[in-house]
């Protein structure tokens, strides 16, 4: 029976990459193949699912890992998650024996000795915890009892970036045994169509790769799918462990048929910003490098081969010079220097001579270089239209002259004063990191880990690589001030060719699908200007159908034939018969014209609304059409003779009520808009009394537009 013990949890936001673990108890291979394969000390995880669901960039992750111990002792197993540092946990629960225990946040001392005396006492509990100041890795260590199961699910959110015209999905995939059922699932949707889709595994050969994973796109819609077999899994062809160790990277990219594009959903709009083929602005970078004692060796070594590969991708247009720090600070050229030819050789020479020493002083390295990129300004030596960046790399703290972070911090920001951005590179974990992402963030960049392996150089080529071509300086998004509520960070230093600009925001109207959106910067040769415009509406009457698209306004006739596409919305008009407006996936409305004797003292020409595949719309639609888009449960009984001998009535039972229903038909004009096609139903009486939502008042407006 399983225990009534509520888990102790601690949930928290992590950063690095997605990595699982399962079991982390001392772990032994077993040497020959047994009918207990893929049982490591005594537990067997025998499914491993991640399943993502991206929509127009949003990433939803369920990481979920069964399973059960073999043993006949009860055994403690440890769950190991590492998070993209830009995802969040929205929801993480435990099941055991089929009873499913949700987290509950505690606070760290209150869980561990909540979960100590579970243990204690042989029952089943679970502990999340953090590792390291950057809360890293999410953690559960669940103690389960023999013959149990155990199913662990977390959930959690991103938001993908667009780096180098790509955007990526990062999964840190480690099982650390083979598992009968592990499988990788992605389903993406982008309104915009995708244009690419791409996956790669670092742990396997392409050859195992291919014949293991499936992938596909089409219009809307792309599909990643990675389901190894045990065989598959294996390190070797005999052996019984995994090699399911390393990155797995799905990539894809979406079309643009304009630099922007609007969402609007439920009072809700995002705006992506992505313009393409701008001349690259000319920029001025001032490279600040730690060369003090702790450098020695190959992370020098690293850090000089990254920068001659860096100098050879200097454009002429660019400026340059170099501070190094250790004790004391140094400078390759007492100013700016223009990368031509020459000038790039002389600093290739400048960066094989490179030797470290002494301390470490951020403080002044830092001042050196920006006071730098502001005499160049000042004195018009660099382009008036230029950007200026600075990039600094670290191994460790500060420990000569002002080594206080809250005071670098301070003096840092103070000598910027939001002119230009500065860029962190951290190498290796022997560093305050909080500080460098801190300092930053608040003078418009961001930090970066190096980490110390056989590739750091070319992680430093990387990250330089993103930010080598702005495009844009100076970029502001603006939107009308009566039209928006709330808004996301709507002005950015630059826009780097490759990646993307996303505003998001809450619109005064909720019912609002239209408004105009415009981007403005400065480009390398003029300002620029993009506006982006949302307003396509549709108004239909038995008399003619108007059309517009901002102020744009197109009108047709019921004697038209026509079709016309807008921004992912599509209207066909069909002469005489109906109008089509299809959108989104699949959803699509018909408005069909009833039209009837011109001479007819009572009847008039009308319209029938109609939906097709209904099932596609939310679960969320209502109103007097939308609430019976969904199946519900209803019961008619008592069939019996009414007044009308030809039309029987029954009792109904629906929505917890009891209706009396009269037998009859009604025409279906959907698919023959002449004569209709004869469908028996029941008729509700009362205008629908009981059977609606409310009353049917609630959905008389008096006029529509």
């Amino acid at each position: 029976m399983a225990s009534a013990w509520w888990p102790c949890l601690i949930l928290a936001l992590l950063s690095g990459s997605v990595a699982f673990g399962f079991p982390r108890s001392p772990s032994r291979l077993l040497e020959k193949r047994s009918l207990l394969e893929g049982v490591v000390d005594g537990i067997e995880v025998y499914s491993t699912k991640i399943s993502c669901k991206v929509t127009s960039r949003f990433a939803h992750n369920v990481v979920t890992t069964r399973a059960v111990n073999r043993a006949d002792a009860a055994k403690e197993v440890s769950f190991d998650v590492e998070l993209p540092k830009t995802a969040f946990i929205t929801n993480f629960t435990l099941t055991i024996d089929g009873v499913t225990y949700p987290g509950n946040v505690k606070e760290k001392e209150v869980a561990k000795k909540q979960y100590e005396k579970a243990v204690s006492q042989g029952q089943t509990a679970g502990l999340v915890k953090a590792s390291g100041r950057k809360l890293e890795k999410f953690t559960v260590s669940v103690n389960v009892a023999a013959g149990s199961k155990v199913t662990f699910e977390l959930t959690y959110e991103e938001l993908l970036k667009r780096h180098k015209g790509k955007y990526e999905m990062y999964l840190k995939i480690q099982p650390k045994q083979l598992v009968k059922h592990f499988e990788i699932e992605a389903d993406i949707f982008e309104p915009q169509g995708i244009s690419t889709l791409d996956a790669e595994a670092s742990f396997i050969t392409n050859d195992v790769l291919n014949s293991a994973l499936t992938k596909s796109f089409s219009g809307k819609k792309g599909r990643v799918s990675f389901k190894p077999s045990l065989d598959q899994q294996r390190s070797c062809p005999n052996c019984t462990d995994s090699l399911l160790k390393g990155d797995f990277i799905i990539t894809y990219d979406v079309n643009r048929a304009s630099p922007a594009n609007v969402q609007i959903v439920n009072g809700y709009f995002v705006h992506f910003f992505a313009p393409q083929g701008l001349p690259v602005v000319p920029k001025s970078v001032v490279f600040v490098i730690d060369v003090s004692g702790s450098m020695h060796g190959r992370k020098l070594d690293q850090t000089k081969d990254a920068l001659l590969k860096i100098l050879e991708d200097m454009k002429q247009e660019d400026y340059l010079n170099f501070i190094l720090f250790s004790g004391d600070v140094t400078t390759w050229k007492d100013n700016l220097v223009q990368a031509t030819p020459e000038n790039i050789q002389e600093a290739r020479t400048f960066v094989n001579s490179i030797r470290d020493q002494g301390m470490t002083n951020i403080n002044d390295g830092l001042l050196r270089g920006i006071n730098m990129l502001k005499k160049a300004r000042e004195e018009n030596i660099v382009p008036e239209r230029s950007t200026s960046i600075v990039i600094m790399l670290t191994d460790g703290d500060a420990n000569v002259g002002e080594s206080r972070p809250e005071k670098i911090q301070e003096n840092v920001k103070n000598a910027i004063g939001g002119r230009f951005p500065l860029y962190n590179l951290g190498f290796g974990h022997n560093l305050n990191y909080n500080f460098l992402d801190s300092m930053a963030l608040e003078n418009n960049g961001f930090a970066r880990r190096i980490y110390e392996d056989s590739d750091a150089n070319l992680q430093l080529q990387g990250f330089y690589e993103e930010v080598a071509n702005p495009l844009m300086t100076g970029v502001e998004v603006k939107y009308p001030e009566n039209a928006i509520l709330d808004l996301t960070q709507n002005t950015y230093p630059h826009y780097y060719d490759g990646s993307e600009i996303v505003v998001a925001g809450r619109l005064v109207d909720e019912d609002m699908n239209n408004f105009k959106a415009n981007v403005a910067g400065h480009g390398a040769i003029n300002d620029l200007t993009f506006t982006e415009e949302m307003d396509f509406r549709i108004e239909v009457t038995p008399e003619k159908i108007t059309l517009w698209n901002g102020a744009a306004q197109s009108t047709f006739s019921w004697l038209d034939t026509v079709t016309v596409t807008q921004n992912g919305l599509s209207v066909m008009i069909n002469r005489k018969k109906n109008m089509v407006v299809s959108f989104g996936d699949g959803v699509t409305f018909v408005v069909v014209l009833h039209q009837v004797w011109k001479k007819h003292p009572v009847h008039i020409d009308f319209l029938g609304f109609y939906v097709v595949d209904s099932h596609r719309m939310s679960a969320q639609t209502h109103g007097l059409l939308g609430q019976f888009f969904h199946p519900f449960d209803f019961n008619v009984s008592d069939i019996h003779s009414g007044s009308d001998p030809t039309k029987p009535q029954a009792t109904m039972v629906v929505k917890n009520h009891q209706l009396t229903v009269t037998r009859g038909s009604q025409k279906d004009y959907s698919k023959d808009v002449r004569d209709g096609t004869k469908v028996s139903c029941w008729f509700v009486h009362n205008n629908g009394q009981g059977l609606i939502d409310g009353v049917h008042s609630d959905y008389i407006v008096p006029d529509l537009f």
